[in-house]
């Protein structure tokens, strides 16, 4: 029997990088959250950056290497971050601090599970600030505090008390519109359909205005009772089950 809509929560590779989007067109049973080719796209780091910024979002700098190139030298001056070119749910993300000697063992070793290719990018201090984006319209701003974590990883993400989320995020006015108007911008670019979740890293240490920096944008924001979106739409007026109905509602294919 053939399914009406597929309702897509999965995350990772095969569920949020275009392969069981794919599948689904074939079978052409309509499904939730953007179509194969923005999910590819945007589950690829580095080439989701290169179109963000090519649309007027600001990135931070960045090499993709082959990880067994990270030997004896920093590949670029620390502080900054390696990570998956192709993984979701901050799965090994590794922060090189600046006084950190040598390069982190961790991504040559056996242990090492995400693949051969990755990205390294200069790391960005100060608070972390996400926003939604949902039928074209962009949601609130929520700050993400991270307890007991130093940055916002998986625990963070969906352990019970792993991290706060502040909603709406208590920033400036401006700062606040230009998180909105960046999100909507990457979510345009990306050619993401449905609901879509922008990252930044803000740092303020030297001035007010700051550094504002766009690091990733996930095409199927989490939807447990930690997640953010879900929050985010509640804020704007939508219950938890107005909003999953929107979003089986909105499903097609070719997306």
């Amino acid at each position: 029997m053939k399914s009406d809509v597929v309702f897509n929560a999965l995350h990772g590779p095969f569920g949020e990088d275009g392969t069981i989007q794919g599948i689904l067109e074939y079978l052409q049973i309509p499904y939730t959250h953007s179509g194969v080719l923005a999910s590819a796209l945007a589950m690829d780091k580095s080439r989701a950056k290169t179109v963000a910024a090519a649309a007027g979002v600001p990135v931070a700098s960045s090499i993709v290497m082959d990880r067994f190139a990270i030997v004896g030298e920093h590949p670029m001056k620390p502080p900054y971050v390696v990570k998956p070119v192709r993984e979701g749910s901050s799965f090994g993300v590794v922060i090189v601090k600046e006084d950190q000697a040598h390069p982190p063992q961790i991504v040559t070793s056996a242990e090492w599970r995400y693949g051969d290719e990755v990205l390294v990018e200069r790391y960005i201090y100060g608070r972390e600030l996400t926003c939604g984006v949902m039928d074209g319209k962009v949601l609130g701003v929520t700050e993400i505090v991270p307890l007991g974590h130093s940055f916002y990883d998986y625990d963070a993400k969906y352990a019970k008390g792993g991290s706060k989320h502040v909603l709406p995020a208590e920033i400036s006015p401006n700062l606040y519109q230009k998180i909105q108007t960046l999100s909507l911008r990457a979510h345009e670019a990306i050619g993401c359909r449905g609901v879509s979740r922008s990252d930044f890293r803000f740092d303020d240490r030297f001035s007010e205005e700051g550094e504002l920096v766009w690091l990733e944008i996930n095409t199927q924001p989490g939807m447990t009772p930690t997640s953010l979106v879900p929050e985010m739409a509640a804020h704007a007026g939508y219950s938890f089950g107005e909003f999953l109905r929107w979003m089986v509602e909105d499903a097609s294919c070719l997306r």
